[in-house]
């Protein structure tokens, strides 16, 4: 009765580390051209740099599958039109604060510190042109607010002048 057991019970934790909320994705992080960033707050200009996504297939993948990001970094994600943004932490191993950003550059709002590997939507309140995602807790570091400025070739402001 034993030797029953046994392969019923692999059969069973099989089932359950094969389902959505058991296991992760495997993947590669992908690595796109990064470009200057700024964003101009109370306490001064912060300086990033950024990769940015633009493609859908680029946007889907995200951070996905990395497991650090280097200080100063992030990824932008540049929607082309404003729209009402949505994404979530599916296969993001790293914690993020998350900007949504206006056509002119201006922060909407600001999510920090989500979730690695959640399935809840993460949304801006309003159209936005972009996304930022940086390293949690650094918006709170150094003071990032909604109204605050980034300054990127996106918006038509780029902190080396070109844009």
């Amino acid at each position: 009765m034993t030797a029953r057991l046994k392969p019923i019970l692999f059969v069973s934790l099989g089932i359950l580390l094969a389902s959505p909320a058991g296991a992760q994705e495997v993947g590669q992080p992908q690595s796109l051209p990064a470009t200057p960033l700024e964003i101009v707050t109370a306490g001064g200009v912060h300086v990033f740099e950024v990769e940015v996504a633009q493609t859908r297939e680029e946007m889907a993948k995200g951070l996905m599958f990395r497991t650090e990001m280097a200080d100063n970094h992030g990824m932008i994600f540049d929607y082309s039109t404003p729209r009402r943004a949505s994404m979530w932490m599916k296969n993001t191993f790293i914690p993020l604060d998350i900007l949504f950003i206006e056509q002119d550059g201006t922060i909407l709002n600001i999510i920090e510190d989500t979730t690695p590997f959640s399935l809840a939507s993460i949304s801006a309140t309003g159209p936005v042109a972009a996304s930022l995602e940086l390293n949690a807790g650094v918006v709170a570091e150094l003071g990032i607010a909604p109204g605050d400025t980034v300054r990127h070739g996106l918006f038509g402001n780029a902190p080396d002048g070109s844009d």
